[in-house]
């Protein structure tokens, strides 16, 4: 890998997971310890791989820079053709440093069970495995909010703000916001819209009994639990806070532009995308 060789070239130690498949020779670590073995964590992939780079980065509060092979990714900024050029600028302390919300969603279960999982971009109710709606009520900082029917829900960080959550008609918000927006899947009444909220507020998510519909709660895309009518499902603000590293002349705005071909001709678009 041209990144790789080029700083093992350069003096710079080099880790890498257990199981990565590298031709170069760089130092090994089990997945779930790089994050005490490193200062930076370097992606390399789309959002996705972000996002998972981003859940061993989180607990040991290291900053992450990510570089950008995926289709569409808002998260990684940094091209391939700059790949070298910017994590050198980064290297040699040119570049900006952006804290980012985190959501920590937490399960309930009667029984006294409690399941966690931290997200960076959303914590998501959906259907499982049925055609049927879901029927489930929602509350803000202990407030009756709302009962809802339809496919599910996206609770979304500013950063999360452009995936599921823009797909589902909520907004985009601008990343430094202390603010979670809270978004219908596919609502049965035109009404029930989307609500920005203060990243301050707990919301709190009760799944209701309905005949022959099963729910679970998504994490970042990854599957955490199957919810049930008496579970609850309390999403809010992590105490903790992820660290993004971007190279200078860093620009949100210029991101959605590119990302999202705002002013473009769509023909020429859909010529670039065939």
């Amino acid at each position: 890998m041209l990144l790789v060789e080029h700083l093992t070239k350069s003096g710079v130690a080099v880790f890498a997971a257990d199981d990565l498949e590298l031709d170069i020779d760089v130092e090994r670590r089990p997945e779930n310890e790089l994050a005490k073995h490193v200062d930076l964590f370097i992606a390399i992939g789309g959002d996705g791989t972000m996002l998972y780079a981003g859940g061993l980065a989180y607990a040991d509060n290291v900053p992450l820079l990510g570089i950008n092979r995926g289709r569409l990714g808002f998260l990684a900024d940094i091209t391939p053709d700059d790949m070298v050029e910017s994590v050198d600028l980064v290297l040699a302390g040119e570049y900006s440093r952006e804290s980012r919300l985190m959501l920590e969603a937490t399960l309930n279960r009667p029984n006294g069970s409690v399941i966690r999982a931290t997200g960076l971009n959303d914590v998501v109710l959906q259907r499982r495995e049925t055609g049927r709606m879901l029927d489930f009520e929602t509350r803000v900082a202990d407030r009756f909010v709302n009962v809802h029917s339809g496919d599910g829900l996206v609770v979304a960080t500013p950063t999360g703000s452009t995936a599921y959550s823009l797909s589902c008609g909520g907004p985009i918000i601008e990343p430094q916001l202390d603010a979670i927006v809270v978004v219908p899947i596919c609502p049965h009444t035109l009404s029930d819209r989307p609500i920005v909220i203060p990243a301050t507020k707990p919301i709190d998510v009760r799944l209701l009994e309905r005949e022959n519909t099963r729910g679970e709660v998504n994490v970042d895309g990854r599957a955490v639990a199957e919810i049930e009518p008496d579970d609850r499902l309390l999403i809010r603000a992590a105490d903790q806070r992820i660290s993004l590293i971007h190279p200078p002349g860093y620009d949100f705005y210029s991101i959605l532009r590119t990302k999202l071909f705002w002013g473009r001709d769509s023909r020429a678009r859909d010529e670039r995308t065939r």
